[in-house]
């Protein structure tokens, strides 16, 4: 199909108008500015320490798991209004257990939360993915990590994350501590 000149003529039209329009334009000048990586806003552990790793006992059981799905856990004398503060508690530590088998996640959870105990962490995250990528569309470690940590006596208490921090493929934990003041 052949273009006429009328049909080129507004095209051109419209560059030299463009031109015109931007004759008088002045570049700003160069930002002086630095580019500044922002570090991740907290420390995420994939891989288990081998100190203490065979001194932890692994007591957790999947009987159960895939009948039910939480959103929220709270232990008796945890309120309500704990687990408000915990939605907005600053995550302290974070595990990603993304990519592992059940048995190998479940044996870096033990680990982490008897680590952040240990130093006296009281709100985790633990990333355990949407599992989109599964055949029924529910991850496995989605469901089973869920499960263990209402097994682990460290944890009174999680919750689903806020979307900014992992939503629902991860689990804001509030663990036991010495402290008298739950969010102390």
């Amino acid at each position: 199909m052949k273009k006429n000149k009328q049909q080129e003529s507004p095209n051109a039209a419209d560059a030299e108008l463009f031109r015109q329009a931007l004759d008088q334009v002045i570049p700003l000048p160069p930002s002086n500015r630095a580019d500044v990586a922002v570090p991740p806003p907290h420390p995420t552990h994939t891989k288990p320490h081998t100190e203490n790793s065979t001194s932890i006992k692994n007591n957790l059981s999947d009987a159960g798991a895939e009948n039910n799905l939480l959103t929220e856990f709270t232990r008796s004398g945890i309120s309500r209004m704990d687990l408000r503060k915990l939605r907005r508690e600053k995550i302290q530590d974070s595990l990603d257990l993304h990519g592992l088998t059940s048995d190998a996640a479940q044996h870096l959870l033990l680990q982490f939360l008897h680590e952040a105990t240990q130093n006296n962490f009281r709100c985790v995250c633990i990333i355990h993915g949407k599992g989109w990528h599964t055949e029924g569309g529910e991850g496995v470690l989605k469901t089973r990590s869920r499960h263990w940590l209402t097994q682990c006596a460290e944890v009174l208490a999680f919750c689903e994350a806020p979307p900014q921090e992992g939503g629902s493929g991860a689990v804001k934990v509030l663990l036991k501590s010495n402290r008298e003041n739950i969010f102390g």
